[in-house]
């Protein structure tokens, strides 16, 4: 979960928002941070205790309410491997310099290889993971380096200079980048796939569900105070690539080319995992989708190519997936937390812990009241 949340919608949503917000962009951290945790310990719990998927607790909610949040989750896990092509065409156009929508028709094609290949994935996911440690001390460097405002953004957190209503629309893009569209489930139904289910489980569930949320929050706050010191030192980001000029700032060349390798890696490894999770969801649609598997993916990963280069503007759209990814998200809580407290679902000896439903409820109406409030600002970015 943590992974497929730390890609390169990730890195540019976050910087896209600190030079816009500046340390005000604090608020939205620290609450997106809480509500995730709200919402995904909620969502883990009754997917971990049902060993259910969420399109089959979805179903004994309501018959076809699970069918709508397969569709839905569908739609944004597409959006969100839009979003991963855009992050690899940018990632190799970093390294190389040339076309972004080239770099990206390339990277789509990588993605379908490593996706055929039985041994190029693991190689992949460990550079990754190579890469990721080392962005992670990189990160670290440049935001020690950089001597951000920290009090400022400590104060932020809690009372924003920008008021709290201009901060709905970058909570809800974290929000959704972060425990959105597919991006929970994936993590829930990898539990569910390793046979960690049950009552004797739910320990070990609550803690994986916490630590993913936490991990994510930790480095978005890293990459938050490292990017902020270098808007306070009055650098201006480049539009075409937020986070790759911030790096260059900071550190150079050198600095500008690591970001380029780790964000088209990052990119990649989400392309095939975004494609491979929301190819599961069709499962329930037929036999076809079941028999032609491998195709499905193949057909995903080309139709996601093929959108971006045909509608560009790659920091837009990976801005945007997270919005729409937030937009499902008080759908799918509102279907677990009525799980949750359905006997007939959850077994007569169940009891939902009435402080955790409490929290749900909390970050349910957050979600929505964000998400709400921000599809003005969403719809602006088509402009």
């Amino acid at each position: 979960m943590a992974t497929s949340a730390i890609g390169p919608g990730f890195l540019t949503q976050t910087a896209v928002f600190t030079q816009q917000f500046k340390a005000d962009f604090a608020f939205a951290i620290l609450a997106s941070i809480v509500l995730d945790i709200g919402a995904q310990m909620n969502t883990w719990r009754v997917i971990g205790y049902t060993g259910l998927r969420g399109q089959d607790i979805g179903n004994r909610v309501l018959p076809g309410l699970g069918s709508v949040i397969a569709v839905l989750i569908v739609i944004g896990g597409l959006a969100f491997n839009i979003g991963n092509i855009a992050g690899a065409g940018l990632g190799l156009n970093v390294l190389f310099g040339l076309n972004v929508k080239w770099m990206a028709v390339v990277s789509g094609i990588i993605g379908i290889l490593i996706f055929l290949s039985r041994n190029a994935g693991p190689i992949m996911d460990r550079f990754a993971q190579i890469l990721g440690g080392l962005m992670i001390l990189v990160v670290l460097y440049v935001m020690l380096t950089s001597h951000p405002p920290v009090g400022r953004a400590l104060a932020a957190s809690v009372a924003p200079s920008v008021g709290y209503n201009a901060l709905m629309m970058p909570m809800i893009t974290l929000i959704g980048g972060t425990v959105g569209g597919y991006i929970t489930f994936a993590g829930g139904h990898r539990l569910v796939d390793a046979g960690i289910t049950g009552k004797e489980n739910l320990g070990r569930i609550a803690k994986a569900s916490l630590s993913g949320v936490l991990i994510t929050g930790l480095m978005r706050v890293i990459l938050f105070l490292a990017i902020l010191g270098v808007v306070a030192a009055g650098h201006t980001l480049a539009k075409s690539n937020p986070p790759a000029s911030a790096f260059q700032y900071a550190l150079g060349n050198i600095g500008y080319k690591f970001f380029g390798l780790v964000l088209w890696c990052a990119a990649i490894t989400s392309v095939v995992g975004a494609a491979y999770t929301s190819a599961s969801f069709l499962r329930g649609f037929g036999t076809w989708f079941r028999d032609h598997q491998a195709a499905t993916i193949i057909g995903f990963i080309t139709f996601s190519t093929l959108v971006f280069v045909l509608y560009g503007q790659p920091v837009k759209v990976l801005v945007l997936v997270g919005s729409l990814n937030g937009l499902i998200l008080p759908l799918t809580l509102l279907t677990m937390l009525i799980a949750a407290a359905n006997r007939r679902i959850m077994g007569e000896d169940y009891r939902h812990p009435v402080w955790l439903y409490v929290f749900g409820i909390i970050a349910l109406i957050a979600t929505a009241y964000a998400g709400i409030s921000s599809l003005g600002n969403i719809a602006s970015l088509f402009h």
